[in-house]
C-alpha cells in the first residue's frame, strides 16, 4: 500500500491514506452510497453532521435554513474549506486509514482533503423530482416540507459551489432508477477499481 501522511503536523491526519468523497445534490442518495462503504469497513464522516453540530453549538435549531446559514457563516469566518477542516479534525481523532466523506459541496473542500490523502471524488446523481420524493420519504428534521423549500435549498447548495464538484467528479453513479442495493453495488465497483489502482 502507498504510504501517505505518516506524520501528523497541525491539521495533518495520522496514517490516513484513502478518502472517498461523495458529492451530489440534496436527496440524490449520498447516504445510501456512503452506507455501502461503511458495511465493508470504511469509516464514515458526514459533513452535514458537522454543520448540524455547529448549528446546535451556536444555540440554533438545526433546521434547513439555520444549517444553511451556519454553513455559509463557517466559510465566511474560516474560508471555503472550513467544513472540510472540521472533518479532518474528526478523521484525525479516529485514526482511520480508509474514510468515506458524505456531503462534499465544493472543490475547495476536495482540495483540503487532497492535501492529506489520496481522494476519489464520486458524484451521486438523480433528477430534482426523484430527489424531492426521496427526501420526503427520508423525513429528517432539516428536510424541506414543500417543493419551494426544496428548490430554495438547491439554490443555497449551488451558491457554495456544489455544481462544480459534481461536474468535476472523478466518477458518477446514477440513482435515478436504482434500488438502494443497485446503487450500493455500483459504488462498490467504482471504489474497488480505484482502490486496486492507488494501492498497487
Amino acid at each position: 500500500m502507498v504510504a501517505l501522511n505518516s506524520i501528523s503536523v497541525g491539521r495533518r491526519v495520522n496514517r490516513l491514506t484513502l478518502i472517498v468523497a461523495i458529492t451530489g445534490m440534496p436527496g440524490a442518495g449520498k447516504s445510501t452510497a456512503t452506507s455501502a462503504l461503511v458495511k465493508v469497513g470504511w469509516k464514515r464522516v458526514v459533513m452535514g453532521d458537522v454543520i448540524r453540530a455547529e448549528t446546535t453549538r451556536r444555540g440554533l435549531e438545526p433546521s434547513a435554513k439555520n444549517t444553511g446559514d451556519v454553513m455559509r457563516a463557517l466559510r465566511k469566518e474560516r474560508g471555503p474549506a472550513a467544513v472540510a477542516e472540521l472533518c479532518l479534525d474528526e478523521i484525525k481523532r479516529t485514526g482511520a486509514e480508509k474514510v468515506v466523506v458524505d456531503g462534499i459541496r465544493s472543490m475547495d473542500e476536495v482540495g483540503a482533503f487532497r492535501k492529506q490523502a489520496k481522494v476519489l471524488l464520486v458524484a451521486v446523481h438523480a433528477s430534482p423530482s426523484r430527489r424531492f420524493e426521496l427526501l420526503k420519504e427520508r423525513g429528517r428534521s432539516d428536510d424541506p416540507l414543500s417543493y419551494e423549500m426544496f428548490a430554495a435549498r438547491d439554490r443555497r447548495e449551488l451558491d457554495v459551489g456544489i455544481g462544480e464538484s459534481i461536474a468535476l467528479a472523478d466518477e458518477t453513479v446514477s440513482n435515478q432508477r436504482a434500488t438502494p442495493e443497485g446503487l450500493a453495488s455500483d459504488l462498490l465497483k467504482v471504489v474497488g477499481h480505484w482502490e486496486s489502482v492507488v494501492t498497487s
